[in-house]
């Protein structure tokens, strides 16, 4: 089990960036302590990661996310495959042009990278969830590339090449909840993480669990 939330807001909102980062990073908390990070883009298609071992506490006084942010990721980790103590295997994780968080496991990663022809984004790199970050990259955004997935999955993630756009996809076995207000929206793995949000950062959101597709 793992944890995922996030936000895609207008530059116009006034919601307080960093605030609304540690919240949900708070929300989430008890759902990984084995690694947490964090990732958020600007007005540049350039992407920010930042991540460490260790759970929320350890980074959450120190997440600092920019005024102008529009879109952002919140990971932590219960780790199934790819020992968080080579980094590049923690989330936020980076395939190319896109940056992904993943809640779930997928049992076929090394077939769907050997088949593909997919390089690992680093050497070292053993984790499961390159995998879904590789073919969102390949197949520019189309959920249904994900049907050759063997697993769970809940997955959020950024494109540099497609700036103004956050994607959320929902595979079988894992919760997604998205949240709206005027001018944005959230997400997390609970209900739970979107009332939490709403109390401390006084909105109202519309709230669905994401289909499962």
């Amino acid at each position: 089990m793992c944890g995922i939330a996030g936000y895609s807001l207008s530059p116009n909102c006034r919601v307080d960036r960093t605030l609304a980062a540690q919240t949900l990073l708070a929300a989430i908390a008890e759902r990984g302590s084995d690694a947490v990070g964090y990732a958020y883009r600007s007005d540049t298609p350039e992407i920010a990661v930042t991540k460490q071992r260790g759970g929320a506490g350890d980074l959450l006084e120190s997440m600092s996310v920019p005024r102008d942010a529009t879109q952002l990721l919140v990971h932590v980790r219960d780790f199934t495959k790819g020992h968080p103590s080579i980094a590049a295997n923690n989330h936020p994780i980076r395939h190319g042009s896109v940056v992904g968080i993943h809640n779930g496991i997928i049992f076929n990663d090394d077939e769907i990278i050997g088949e593909h022809g997919f390089r690992r984004e680093e050497p070292e790199m053993t984790v499961d969830s390159e995998a879904i970050f590789a073919l969102a990259e390949e197949a520019d955004g189309r959920a249904s590339a994900f049907e050759e997935c063997r697993g769970s999955m809940a997955v959020a993630w950024l494109d540099e090449r497609r700036p103004d756009v956050l994607f959320l996809a929902r595979g079988a076995g894992r919760p997604l909840w998205a949240g709206a207000c005027v001018d944005g929206t959230f997400f997390a793995s609970t209900r739970r993480a979107l009332e939490i949000v709403e109390r401390y950062l006084r909105l109202r959101l519309q709230k669905v669990e994401f289909p499962e597709g």
